[in-house]
């Protein structure tokens, strides 16, 4: 009967520790991980069905107060658009969304979301084009006046 040698096993190499992180700058920055809107809409309805219907948003919480719903979390990824119902004590006539624009990012076909867009009905303050920069973008602006634009990752 023959036998045969094991072969020995190459000794592993020494583990490596991780480099020391830099030093971070103190007081330290601050690092976020996502973010949220919340806009004050006059129709509450009316604002969840176009975040929901146009743009693709989910409807996440419900913020009730005495039996009315005052407020509606919508939902897409990570990010959030808290849409309040506006209790008027300011006036009906008050201007929403002057001044504000919101950047919202994406590695979806912005060509195909704005097509959805324009397919609910909804007309695009920006045609899908690329910026002076190489990103490509569309922008619209809500049924309350804020204005969104949509850039492609």
């Amino acid at each position: 009967m023959a036998t045969t040698k094991k072969k020995k096993k190459a000794p592993r190499p020494a583990r490596q520790r991780p480099a020391a992180r830099p030093q971070r700058q103190q007081p330290e920055s601050l690092r976020l991980r996502s973010m949220a809107a919340s806009f004050t809409v006059n129709d509450l309805d009316k604002s969840v069905a176009w975040y929901r219907d146009v743009l693709g948003f989910v409807v996440g919480e419900r913020w009730e107060d005495r039996g009315h719903v005052r407020g509606i979390q919508m939902k897409a990824g990570s990010c959030d658009i808290m849409l309040g119902q506006d209790d008027f004590a300011k006036g009906r006539d008050r201007q929403k969304g002057d001044g504000f624009r919101l950047w919202v990012a994406t590695v979806q076909d912005i060509i195909a979301l704005a097509a959805r867009v324009k397919a609910k009905g909804w007309a695009l303050d920006r045609e899908p084009s690329e910026t002076p920069w190489g990103d490509w973008v569309f922008a619209v602006t809500d049924p309350d006046g804020f204005k969104i634009t949509v850039i492609q990752e």
